[in-house]
């Protein structure tokens, strides 16, 4: 297989090598003949635009290098006799002949001597065609971008004519426009709708540019949009959690001047950012937030789910108040509790700790450190038995036999 393609790709090289070319440079783009006497041939008709720098235009004739110089001899279709009659140009052995500073019309090149064929070509100058680009009410949409376009082309008799009737013929002058944008945005069927509406409306500034297309000859449109859309967002951490779970809110929002925040537990709140929110009863809960912009734009956004656990008490069987940093003192994790009352006691029964603490005292309490009431006397090592009763924030009441248990002091 690989031979056999090789072998295909050299024999359309000597083809194309072999055969005789008409070209136009200069042109912007190239279409085909359509003659109703002869179906099967289909001569080039190259396209020049008149607003380009280039006004009038040129054809080359080559023939293939293998070959021996030629006569090139070149005549102009003549529309008083619907032939190609008027000689423009002669030209004796040579391998290429061009025919420059050309007007819209048909062409024909009759080589012979060395190499012997007839080609021809059409010219056409085409207009650029008009566009318009523009914002719908830009100032008074906050849910889309409105944009509208206008894009024709001058009627113009793009006229060849049927060498063998002299028939004249015209080409269909093709109109295509495409919308885009810096930067890109989405744009609904940017190439089928002249007036879109952007539902997803960008919220940066955007450049919008309308582009129309005529046989290779475009001219654009541009709108330099300043965007009024504001966007509702934030973020949480953390979403899950015991009570009370302290949740950290980032604002996000985009253009917002006035908020509303509802937490999902009854409250409210009209910061712009109120960094953060506690949960204090188990549940799930989602926050809400609307915002609304300077020129009475609203968006709104509500978060997933925060899980807001029960409160949990942990209690350590062991520490040793050894002053190394670990482990130094008994006590249980109160950031999840409202109210608390430990005692401890040794193994005769005789009390050798007891706190009892809620609000700020609660939250400053570092546990007993092995002393005997707090005094300097240090406990001596071995089993101790506690009471614990709490109340968390959640309302749940830790008083039940199982925060009875025993804790053992290392020294």
């Amino acid at each position: 297989m690989p031979v056999r393609f090789g072998i295909s790709i050299f024999l359309l090289f000597i083809q194309l090598c072999l055969t005789a070319q008409l070209v136009s440079p200069d042109a912007v783009s190239t279409r085909y003949t359509s003659y109703p006497s002869a179906p099967g041939t289909r001569d080039q008709i190259f396209i020049y635009c008149n607003s380009s720098a280039v006004q009038k235009g040129s054809l080359s004739a080559l023939i293939p290098g293998n070959r021996a110089p030629s006569d090139f001899a070149w005549y102009r279709w003549s529309t008083s006799t619907g032939s190609f009659s008027i000689a423009a140009k002669t030209e004796t052995g040579v391998r290429s002949s061009s025919l420059d500073n050309l007007d819209s019309g048909g062409y024909r090149v009759i080589i012979s001597g060395g190499y012997d064929t007839i080609m021809t070509a059409w010219i056409v100058f085409d207009e650029a065609p008009f566009v318009s680009a523009k914002l719908m009410n830009p100032m008074k949409h906050c849910n889309y971008v409105a944009l509208s376009g206008t894009a024709s082309a001058t009627v113009s008799s793009f006229g060849y004519s049927d060498p063998l009737d002299g028939s004249a013929l015209s080409l269909s002058n093709e109109v295509t426009f495409l919308w885009s944008s810096v930067p890109e945005s989405s744009i609904p069927y940017p190439s089928l709708e002249l007036d879109p509406k952007i539902f997803t409306p960008p919220l940066a500034d955007v450049v919008y540019t309308l582009r129309v297309n005529t046989l290779g000859c475009s001219s654009s449109d541009t709108i330099d949009y300043k965007s009024i859309h504001v966007k509702a967002d934030f973020t949480l951490d953390p979403v899950k959690g015991e009570a009370p779970l302290e949740v950290t809110i980032s604002d996000k929002s985009v253009r917002a001047d006035v908020y509303e925040w509802d937490f999902g537990d009854d409250t409210i709140s009209s910061l712009d950012n109120p960094l953060m929110h506690t949960y204090y009863k188990p549940g799930e809960y989602t926050i809400l937030l609307r915002v609304e912009s300077d020129r009475h734009c609203i968006d709104s956004v509500r978060s997933a789910k925060i899980i807001v656990e029960p409160s949990a008490l942990a209690i350590p069987n062991v520490f040793s108040p050894d002053g190394d940093g670990y482990n130094d003192r008994f006590m249980v994790d109160s950031r999840s509790l409202r109210y608390l009352t430990m005692n401890v006691f040794s193994r005769s029964g005789r009390k050798v700790y007891g706190f009892s603490g809620e609000g700020e005292r609660l939250k400053e309490w570092t546990g007993w450190d092995g002393n005997i009431n707090n005094s300097s006397i240090k406990a001596a090592p071995g089993l101790y038995f506690y009471i614990i009763r709490a109340y968390g924030w959640d309302d749940i009441r830790y008083d039940s036999k199982e925060y009875r248990g025993f804790v053992y002091l290392y020294r």
